[in-house]
């Protein structure tokens, strides 16, 4: 080595190549931080009035300009500080002073530069994100017709081998992150499972149909409008429900909806009122007192619905399909059991759950049990694209109505249907293979 080259012109050069080290830790840490920060989280603190978090969400709109800013920072300096080392060291060791450099620099640059500020970035990535977010803004806009120009040629070239690219798209859309953040939360036991189920059940609302968690017309309570007073009034007593739909010589033909207390409260001023009836309860006209009707169609998501119950002050509404044709009923509480599981109370018949342990590893469930709400007490992953009901899913798949005893694999788990009544599957044994 040849001392006499450590003049002044070595220092500033040394000095230089130490700057620009700097510049690139600063690159290489921003953009760790405001790719890996949380936009939520950067959210909430731009609403407590930090001013770096707001830029940081407006630099982060626009993920491929901001990369592409910092790369091209972060890439002019590297490289001006790997020429500068090696015009530098030759000087000292002539032309082993390439292989130096090389040496030298790649170690400067991996650990100075790279894994240093980008685990300090990873480790506390909103607070370096906002911290960094004005100089970044300044470069982004410094290298805004660079990257344009880069942008363009990106795409042109990935046009060529068939790719296209969205630049409005996000990396992941924000249902998808929050979900993937439950489960694996759950998966770590930050999250509880029911907690996790709350909250996708809340986000899936705008997803899904009154179709899908609707009481099918075959399980609908109705009351006759042409029956005796008596019966109407005992029919209502034995029953679970404190509303039940009206319907008049068909039972597609639904005339109303009876509250009980308005069946009562009528009743009961026939017969002990100011002016009681003479013939007791033969007088009395159900449809003098039915509410009228609620129609929606299928096509309802439980969201607008829910919107719609709350704006009608009503909880019950009748589901018809394209052709008018009655198909089911839906309440307010079926939406909201899609949120915060089964609700039961002291009169609801369903004390007893769907789905049952038996003694030899199987799980005995009610045909007509949702695959979302077997999937959820479960945490299986039945697919129910072609069918709502467990039973609708084994017909579905078997291309026929099995018969009892008959035994079917698909999906990963094993069916046996241990009950059918008329066409319809009741019982069934199912358990993971």
């Amino acid at each position: 080595m040849d001392t006499s080259v450590l003049d002044a012109a070595f220092w500033i050069t040394a000095c230089g190549i130490g700057l620009l080290l700097v510049m690139s830790a600063f690159f290489s840490g921003s953009e760790t931080a405001l790719t890996a920060a949380s936009r939520g989280k950067l959210r909430a603190q731009a609403d407590k009035g930090s001013k770096g978090a707001a830029r940081a969400l407006v630099i982060t709109e626009d993920n491929e300009r901001l990369i592409g800013s910092v790369l091209l920072g972060n890439n002019l300096v590297n490289i001006l500080a790997t020429s500068l080392a090696t015009a530098l060291l030759t000087r000292l060791f002539g032309e082993s002073g390439v292989a130096v450099a090389t040496l030298v620099m790649t170690l400067l640059v991996l650990i100075f530069a790279e894994v240093l500020p980008k685990t300090y970035a990873i480790t506390n990535a909103e607070t370096a994100a906002a911290k960094v977010s004005a100089p970044i803004q300044l470069v982004v806009k410094l290298f805004s017709p660079v990257v344009s120009a880069v942008r363009l040629l990106v795409r042109g070239v990935l046009r060529l081998f068939g790719v296209k690219t969205d630049p409005d798209s996000h990396i992941l859309a924000v249902r998808e992150e929050i979900a993937g953040a439950l489960y694996l939360g759950q998966s770590e036991g930050v999250v509880q499972k029911e907690d996790r189920d709350r909250i996708l059940g809340a986000l899936d609302l705008g997803e899904r149909t009154v179709e899908e968690i609707m009481l099918h017309r075959s399980r609908i309570e109705m009351l006759d409008a042409e029956s005796d007073p008596e019966d109407l009034l005992q029919q209502l007593l034995d029953s679970a429900h404190t509303r039940l739909p009206v319907y008049q010589g068909d039972p597609d033909n639904i005339v109303g909806v009876i509250h009980a207390k308005d069946l009562l409260r009528a009743m009961h001023k026939m017969m002990f009122g100011p002016a009681p009836s003479p013939n007791g309860l033969k007088d009395f006209k159900i449809l003098d007192v039915v509410r009228p009707p609620y129609f929606i169609p299928d096509t309802t998501t439980l969201d607008d619905q829910m919107r719609q119950f709350l704006r009608r002050r009503t909880h019950f509404a009748m589901v018809v399909d394209e052709y008018g044709s009655l198909e089911g009923l839906i309440t307010l509480e079926d939406i909201l059991e899609e949120i915060v599981g089964e609700i039961t109370d002291e009169f609801d018949t369903a004390a007893e759950h769907a789905v049952q342990k038996l003694k030899d590893g199987h799980f005995s469930v009610d045909g007509a049990t949702t695959i979302r709400d077997l999937n959820r007490a479960m945490d299986w992953n039945l697919p129910d694209d072609e069918a709502n009901t467990v039973a609708g899913l084994v017909i579905y798949e078997a291309q026929m109505i099995p018969a009892v005893g008959q035994v079917f694999s698909f999906h990963g788990f094993r069916f046996e249907v241990t009950g059918r009544k008329a066409n319809r599957i009741t019982k069934l044994k199912i358990r993971p293979l």
